[in-house]
């Protein structure tokens, strides 16, 4: 009996700290974007990660591991090619009203139950308008994945879902 009681126990706390509460995104509409056709994407580099494991067996130690990649910017652009937005490499003067500028940077990390669960990675992205340059859209979210791409690609998605 009490072999199951810690076994209960044991995978009860296993659980709780395997499952990440992530914080709600943070949004800030000032304006909507339905008035703005294109978008101004500043190039990001490619963020690679890796997660693997090693266990033994009666016949050897095995290994695996997975490795993905993620650009940020190719991941923004996407979802806004998808709300309707046409991306453009420089500011035009006759488009320029109807023109967004977005910047994106990863802007903090939260450990999760004190760092047994891992952590997540927090992004922050802001449309500014082109014209007047006013802040249109902010949002911050955080995402939790098996890598830091899964974690960047996570936050990107739910920071961009108010849209």
């Amino acid at each position: 009996m009490k072999i199951i009681k810690w076994l209960v126990i044991t995978l009860t706390i296993a659980l709780i700290i395997g499952c990440a509460v992530l914080q709600e995104p943070i949004i800030e509409r000032h304006e909507t974007i339905d008035q703005y056709q294109y978008v101004v994407i500043p190039a990001t580099s490619s963020l690679s990660s890796s997660t693997g494991g090693v266990f033994g067996g009666q016949y050897g130690v095995y290994g695996t591991s997975t490795s993905k990649q993620v650009n940020p910017s190719t991941v923004i652009e996407g979802i806004l090619l998808k709300k309707g937005l046409t991306t453009v490499d420089e500011i035009e003067p006759e488009i320029i009203n109807e023109t967004l500028i977005v910047r994106y940077g990863e802007s903090g990390r939260r450990d999760v139950a004190g760092g047994l669960g891992g952590y997540t990675l927090e992004v922050t992205i802001v449309f500014i308008s082109a014209k007047t340059n006013n802040t249109i859209y902010s949002c911050t979210a955080e995402g939790q994945g098996e890598t830091e791409a899964d974690d960047i690609r996570q936050a990107i998605t739910r920071c961009l879902s108010g849209l």
